[in-house]
């Protein structure tokens, strides 16, 4: 036994010994490096041996070695504050992560006590409404179960308001002799005389025309150029007052535009679009519903569902679903729960272009007709002009008498494959079918307006095709808009076209 301890005490300590030696030199080097006396006896060993230039550098080495161990702890200080710090900021996420999910298990907690308060009815816990309110934070109507509630209060006060206003409805004597030229000057003349507002005839045109190839007009362009009151005047106009829904950024689904059931109160959350388009399925009058704003939030968020409804062919498929039931006390025009688009009603954003909005997408503009309004209008005089009362039928009679009377010609036709082949060849952009049908139904209504055939075409062209040349490279087709517009000299004679060359000239000088 004797020898075994002695064989592992020498091998073993042989070892830590050595690995002791090391400590002891690196303890030993850092004290050595740092023995000031030492530097001094040496120092004064050599004082008076050292001549004029020797002391030089001797001075000079000893202000590097100085520097040289300023440095070293100078690192080794930082190094430990780093350490610190690191060590500090890892504890505080520690704790900020600690809080969190104490806080999240709070909210889990509350939550479950609301769904406990709000389950039980108010004869069993032995509060009122009110008290509940306190508790809970939210309004309620002394009405906890959707059964109570379809016994008593309706869950849409507004609609059913409207059933009672428009029971006895008698429709008024409508002005339908009116043309559309007739339509156009008196609409300008009423704007200036009765509101003040000066817009150019061509300007009118262009509005009265979009009205006859989609239901979503963007009224788009520079700041303080009317174009919110250019539907606002419209429904003075057609003395019925446009609806202003105001977009806010916080848009982003369908509620916004319809509403929703707050399953708490039982009630319907009910948006003054919706109460228009509801009130519009009891008379033929015209309805504009004004976006304003419309891309301070992404449309193709909160205005999704109506694109895809207003697409259908048909009007009878325009159905919205309000709510997913229907209640014995709920408005008279829903149709278990479903509300029909009414006919008779036509949406009109207005955009802005800068740091606050977002881009309007492909998808809004396929299906909308933009009308750019850049320019303040020149004041005139005009006639006091009465508004006029008019059915949207006979407005919608006079769009489609005008498709029909002025159809598109076929040469005009021709000219416009042939610039379909010449824009996929240089700029790989089609026109697609959605665009060549709203150019059959836009041109012919802008003719039926006052204006002319090629002039029409001229602004479907650069608001609905040469618009999507901006998502292209605008350095690798510059040198192809020259050619562009010198093609369209050639198909359409250099004095027409000017919308379509003066947007591809700007959209060159961007390059």
């Amino acid at each position: 036994m004797d020898t075994i301890f002695g064989f592992l005490f020498e091998f073993l300590g042989q070892f830590f010994w050595s690995l002791w030696s090391i400590i002891l030199g690196i303890f030993n080097g850092i004290g050595g490096m740092f023995d000031f006396p030492a530097y001094l006896k040496i120092i004064n060993n050599y004082t008076t041996e050292l001549g004029g230039l020797a002391w030089v550098i001797a001075i000079i080495a000893i202000l590097a070695l100085a520097a040289v161990l300023f440095l070293i702890v100078f690192l080794i200080v930082m190094s430990l504050k780093k350490l610190f710090r690191f060590r500090k900021k890892v504890k505080d996420t520690n704790d900020l992560v600690d809080e969190v999910n104490a806080l999240n298990k709070e909210v889990m907690r509350l939550n479950l006590e609301k769904d406990k308060i709000l389950s039980m009815k108010v004869s069993q816990i032995g509060l009122n409404p009110n008290e509940i309110s306190e508790l809970t934070g939210e309004e309620m109507e002394a009405l906890t179960s959707g059964e109570q509630a379809e016994e008593g209060e309706p869950r849409f006060y507004k609609l059913n308001e409207i059933d009672d206003l428009w029971k006895g409805y008698v429709p008024p004597i409508y002005d339908n002799s009116i043309t559309l030229p007739e339509l156009c000057e008196r609409f300008r003349n009423f704007a200036c005389s009765r509101l003040g507002l000066y817009y150019d005839i061509k300007i009118i045109r262009l509005f009265i025309a979009a009205f006859a190839s989609t239901r979503l007009i963007i009224l788009q362009g520079i700041s303080g150029t009317g174009k919110t009151s250019l539907p606002y005047a419209f429904g003075k106009f057609v003395s019925n007052d446009a609806v202003i829904a105001s977009v806010q950024p916080s848009w982003r689904d369908r509620s916004e535009l319809f509403g929703y059931f707050n399953e708490f109160t039982k009630r319907y959350n009910e948006t003054e679009l919706l109460r228009a388009m509801y009130e519009a399925s009891y008379n033929d009058n015209v309805y504009a519903v004004i976006l304003d704003e419309m891309n301070i939030a992404r449309v193709e968020y909160y205005f999704a569902e109506m694109l895809s409804i207003l697409e259908m062919p048909s009007q009878d498929e325009w159905v919205v679903d309000i709510v997913p039931n229907a209640w014995s006390n709920d408005p008279e025009h829903l149709d278990n729960g479903k509300l029909t688009i009414p006919p008779n009603m036509w949406y009109i954003g207005t955009a802005n272009n800068d740091d606050s909005t977002f881009a309007i997408t492909d998808k809004v503009y396929d299906r909308a007709m933009p009308i750019d309004i850049n320019t303040k209008g020149i004041e005139f005089d005009a006639p006091d002009t009465e508004p006029v009362c008019i059915n949207y039928k006979h407005f919608e009679k006079l769009l489609e008498d005008a498709k029909a009377d002025n159809q598109v010609s076929n040469d005009l036709i021709k000219k416009v494959n042939l610039l379909d082949d010449y824009v996929i060849k240089h700029f790989r952009i089609a026109f697609g079918n959605r665009i060549v049908k709203q150019m059959r139904d836009y041109v012919p209504a802008y003719v039926g307006c006052g204006g002319t055939e090629v002039d029409g075409l001229d602004y479907v062209l650069a608001r609905k095709v040469f618009r999507k040349f901006e998502s292209l490279n605008l350095s690798y087709i510059r040198d192809e808009i020259d050619g562009l517009c010198a093609y369209l000299d050639e198909l359409f004679g250099e004095e027409n076209m000017n919308e379509c060359k003066d947007y591809l000239r700007m959209l060159k000088k961007l390059v």
